[in-house]
């Protein structure tokens, strides 16, 4: 079994900056794929961003693409999204999610196992 928490979130105005962290417990995560989501009200929960068990690859959703950075630190089992030129459409609560089965990529339907999530609300 593998947890995960995330943290970091709050509220921010629009153009300012947030750094998100997921812990994982239970597991080295080293092997695999972790991401981010999201899910605002009312919407279904999308990718914001994924990121190979070295880091080497990465992908983003075009909504956060060149505003929003996602690394790890697999020496802490962690991993980051950094949040930078927040927009109120940011808003949404932000999920951690890892793939045990994939070494490059997690999507929605492909995450074993998922954080509790952390709001990020951000204010215009």
């Amino acid at each position: 079994q593998v947890q995960l928490v995330e943290s970091g979130g709050g509220l921010v105005q629009a153009g300012g900056s947030l750094r998100l962290s997921c812990a994982a417990s239970g597991r080295t995560v080293s092997s695999y794929a972790m991401g981010w989501f999201r899910q605002a009200p009312g919407k279904e929960r999308e990718l914001v961003a994924t990121i190979s068990w070295s880091g080497g690859n990465t992908y983003y959703a075009d909504s956060v693409k060149g505003r929003f950075t996602i690394s790890r630190d697999n020496a802490k089992n962690t991993v980051y999204l950094q949040m930078n030129s927040l927009k109120s459409e940011d808003t949404a609560v932000y999920y951690c999610a890892l793939n045990e089965h994939n070494r490059v990529v997690v999507t929605t339907t492909s995450a074993d196992y998922w954080g509790q999530g952390t709001q990020v609300t951000v204010s215009s």
